[in-house]
């Protein structure tokens, strides 16, 4: 591992001789790993996306915090470590967001990025291109909660490529297309004219355009940026067709897990894991194996993605 000329993130050698020899890399996250699927799935699913990546002719360089240090590029000691949910001290991992970045650091603790954190320190060691599953967005009333994820202001001020299933079920989908639109972050289908709704592959909202292959993909965020674009292009892919869980279907399963919430008093952060928790439970694991499903998927487009960018940044004007 190498660090930064600040001494603040390390980079991992597989990953800093990527970038500076210009061949591809695609950034993954690690709050998927530590919170967002069981074990030993998640660890399964982890390195199985990593692997992808590189199939697809790319570097992986999964992102996390390591006993305060934001590491790009963990180690297969790190994400096992990571896939436990618990430090080498037994605490439990962080879930680290931009507001609580500069604190485990700090601290000296073992955090997992989310979107907006992955995409900032992606963003730092010169990357591209990151992958994940669902966006944050707009919470289901945040008029009266303000609950607005920092994936979305992130997504307004950094320059990359982000390769998402669109955002979460459980978010208020119209909302979210909203803020996106406000931010002017271009909302581009591949190979769809809908915003993927994460386990299904139709919303009813429609993407700002649509197209049909890696190369292209590429080439819109090339001319976004080109034109004094300085927010990150956000390209949604809808899960397998084989793994989708209909909408109607999510819809109603929801709707159960959100009365049982209010039944049960679940307020504020706490909201998320448990709407989570129940959908995986009202499907019968269903969902867990769809969030398996698109996250490699994901990965292999965002690898294709960052060859293209790759080599298209390589011709001569």
């Amino acid at each position: 591992m190498s660090r930064s000329s600040h001494n603040t993130v390390r980079v991992a050698d597989s990953v800093k001789r990527a970038i500076n020899e210009r061949t591809p890399v695609v950034a993954l996250e690690s709050t998927v790993i530590a919170h967002g699927m069981p074990h030993p799935l998640n660890l399964e699913t982890a390195f199985a996306c990593e692997e992808t990546v590189r199939l697809s002719g790319a570097t992986p360089a999964t992102i996390g915090i390591v006993e305060g240090v934001p590491t790009i590029g963990l180690t297969e000691d790190e994400i096992t470590r990571f896939a436990t949910g618990c430090a080498p001290d037994a605490r439990r991992i962080a879930k680290v967001g931009l507001n609580n970045l500069a604190a485990v650091m700090l601290k000296r603790e073992w955090g997992a990025t989310t979107v907006a954190s992955s995409m900032r320190l992606a963003h730092v060691a010169g990357i591209q291109v990151f992958s994940t599953g669902g966006i944050g967005g707009v919470h289901r009333g945040a008029a009266e909660s303000l609950d607005v994820s920092a994936d979305l202001t992130t997504l307004g001020n950094t320059p990359m490529i982000c390769v998402c299933a669109g955002a979460k079920a459980i978010l208020d989908l119209p909302k979210t297309i909203e803020y996106l639109e406000t931010l002017g972050v271009p909302v581009v289908g591949y190979r769809t004219e809908e915003f993927p709704a994460f386990y299904s592959r139709n919303s009813a909202l429609e993407v700002d355009l649509s197209v049909e292959g890696a190369d292209e993909a590429a080439q819109v965020a090339e001319h976004h940026w080109r034109m004094g674009g300085h927010t990150a292009v956000l390209l949604c892919v809808p899960v397998p067709q084989e793994s989708e869980i209909k909408a109607e279907a999510i819809a109603a399963a929801l709707d159960e897990a959100m009365a049982r919430a209010a039944s049960q008093g679940i307020r504020g952060k706490a909201v998320t894991p448990f709407l989570l928790a129940e959908l995986k439970a009202i499907t019968g694991g269903k969902t867990v194996d769809t969030n398996r499903s698109l996250l490699l998927n994901n990965a292999k487009v965002a690898a294709s993605v960052a060859v293209s960018l790759m080599n298209n940044s390589a011709r001569p004007e």
